[in-house]
């Protein structure tokens, strides 16, 4: 007897496997899609600067570059406003720029780049032209210049480039300024 009773109540556990496993499986098509699980949001992308559409003065010159433009280590990029130019600057600190550093305005040991894009750089780039000393540049288009004390303007296309470079331990040279040209005008 206990033999029957135990041959019944395994294939009463069985059966009620059985059954338990039919419930889950979805029976019509409308159903699956009823019970489908919901996905998963997907993580946004970090945004990156690119030079197309909407980019910075920081968004054109590394680090590295930079500092090989002053022969020196610099830190990371900081935005200013470029008040010669319009627009933004991104300007690299030296080992002995002067404290508190402000990137609104031209300091010593810095490396200082803008670019304005679109319809004003034709028009920021004559403005400053006619305060200085421009003094011709060849080898960057009929468009280059050098202001005569510390810096490079060069109009390619609609973009206006101007790059300074005050080293701490020299005076401003327009072979730096030249240096960092040839790596950023490529990327206009």
């Amino acid at each position: 007897m206990r033999r029957i009773i135990l041959a019944v109540a395994i294939a009463a556990t069985g059966i009620l496997g059985v059954a338990v496993a039919a419930s889950t499986v979805v029976a019509t098509p409308a159903a699956a899609a009823k019970h489908k699980a919901k996905p998963k949001p997907k993580k946004k992308k970090k945004a990156v600067a690119k030079l197309t559409g909407n980019f910075n003065s920081c968004s054109v010159v590394t680090q590295a570059e930079a500092a090989s433009a002053i022969g020196a280590s610099v830190t990371a990029g900081v935005l200013g406003n470029a008040t010669v130019e319009g627009g933004l600057a991104c300007v690299f600190y030296g080992p002995s720029a002067p404290t508190p550093t402000t990137p609104n305005a031209a300091q010593p040991d810095t490396v200082r780049v803008v670019v304005v894009k679109g319809s004003d750089a034709l028009t920021w780039y004559n403005a400053f032209k006619s305060k200085v000393s421009a003094q011709p540049i060849t080898g960057y288009g009929n468009q280059a210049y050098y202001d005569g004390y510390a810096s490079l303007s060069v109009l390619k296309g609609d973009y206006y480039l101007r790059i300074a470079v005050s080293p701490a331990d020299a005076p401003p040279s327009l072979s730096d300024e030249e240096h960092l040209a040839t790596a950023i005008l490529p990327k206009l």
